[in-house]
């Protein structure tokens, strides 16, 4: 049971919260209100907040395509933008999809890929910090959904070569010497590996992409979401692995997302 305003002193939260230098204390603590179950664990989870801890960390769960994903602490946190990536690959996909999510993180955009796609696809999900792939078990198991843990491709059962209709992948896009200039949220409270994309940010982006054709079906798209001042490479990278490829881009969401097709 979560507490009320009348069980706890909001105004007192609001002002902690906005001493720590949270934007959106009142927002916050309406949040934090309602997924306390007391007064003493409302004080302490005011408190991880006031120390730098994400929201999502503290309350367990963030929103994502109006879904509660879970989110446990050092787990890269599902960003709003993201939201894009996952309109865009519902489009695209055909009745009962064979779907991959890779560096799949909490499963946020497999989650919602089936939620959006109801419940008719056959979910698979990797990612290799062991960690995310406990949370992202969690969060794809109402939708029927595998996790394998390891590099990219390579926990994939052979079975789903060249079965994929639709793979998704929110890579690490952040270059190297970026990593500093991050909020300290993320800086200080989400892995590394989900954040660095090396030297100039696509290190694994071009991984996912080289090999994307040998896992698509015949026919099947590559979703990958990226930066629009990085765009133009990630498309050139979708371009020398043989995909049809183009870009699009949301500005209300800040989003940029390059699709490619495997020819039939």
């Amino acid at each position: 049971m979560s507490l009320s305003r009348s069980l706890h002193d909001f105004p007192s939260v609001v002002l902690r919260l906005r001493a720590a230098g949270c934007v959106f204390a009142e927002d916050e603590a309406e949040l934090l209100l309602s997924t306390a179950g007391s007064a003493a664990e409302l004080d302490a989870m005011v408190d991880r907040r006031a120390a730098g801890l994400p929201l999502e960390h503290v309350l367990g769960w963030a929103e994502f395509c109006g879904l509660r994903v879970a989110v446990d602490p050092g787990v890269f946190v599902p960003r709003r933008r993201t939201e894009f990536l996952v309109g865009r690959a519902a489009e695209l996909a055909g009745p009962a999809p064979v779907v991959l999510d890779l560096c799949c993180g909490a499963g946020a955009v497999g989650a919602a890929l089936a939620a959006a796609l109801g419940g008719a696809a056959e979910l698979h999900a990797a990612d290799i910090d062991p960690v995310a792939v406990r949370c992202a078990r969690r969060n794809l198991a109402a939708a029927g959904g595998t996790v394998y843990q390891g590099d990219l491709y390579a926990p994939l059962p052979e079975a789903l070569r060249g079965r994929v209709d639709v793979l998704v992948a929110n890579a690490p896009y952040v270059p190297s010497a970026a990593i500093g200039l991050l909020p300290a949220e993320a800086r200080d409270h989400e892995p590394l590996v989900a954040l660095d994309g090396g030297a100039d940010g696509l290190d694994v982006q071009r991984r996912v992409i080289a090999d994307a054709p040998a896992w698509l079906a015949p026919g099947g798209h590559l979703l990958v979401e990226t930066s629009d001042r990085q765009a133009p490479r990630t498309l050139a990278a979708f371009t020398a692995a043989g995909l049809e490829a183009r870009t699009a881009e949301c500005e209300d969401l800040d989003a940029t997302v390059v699709v490619g097709r495997r020819r039939p």
